[in-house]
């Protein structure tokens, strides 16, 4: 089932990026942001209240607000750069040039989750990283 939820993310990203691009026609890339930002949380609570699932904020520590906290300001980053980029770049080579966190996600769960590294993982990396360069220059 993860692989269809990984599938959907996929396109869903994908649809994400070119809206984004028509949308932001003589739009600041800020202000885009957070549109995008306001619609996400909404659609988010929907989702919890529908799941009766916000009963679990109670349960929450320190620790958990903390790294969802720091997450979401990564996430903020993020998007704040990624429309920017989309905005003044074109998509085509913008996108791949994002999915470059794959690559750190492998380079930060093996140093910061000390996640095992295999002879796969690099070779997946190097490639991902190959084929994104090739893409992009």
């Amino acid at each position: 089932m993860w692989m269809i939820y990984g599938l959907l993310s996929a396109v869903f990203a994908a649809l994400t990026s070119i809206l984004a691009k028509i949308g932001m026609d003589n739009v600041n890339s800020n202000l885009a942001t957070a549109i995008r930002t306001m619609v996400v949380l909404v659609m988010a609570w929907i989702v919890v209240g529908v799941t009766k699932t916000a009963g679990g904020i109670t349960q929450l520590t320190r620790t958990n607000w903390i790294f969802l906290i720091l997450s979401g300001v990564a996430t903020g980053a993020s998007w704040l750069f990624y429309y920017k980029a989309i905005q003044i770049g074109e998509v085509s080579k913008v996108v791949p040039l994002d999915k470059l966190s794959i690559v750190f996600v492998f380079i930060f769960s093996v140093t910061v989750l000390k996640e095992p590294l295999s002879i796969k993982t690099l070779i997946g990396t190097g490639l991902i990283t190959l084929g994104t360069l090739v893409l992009v220059l």
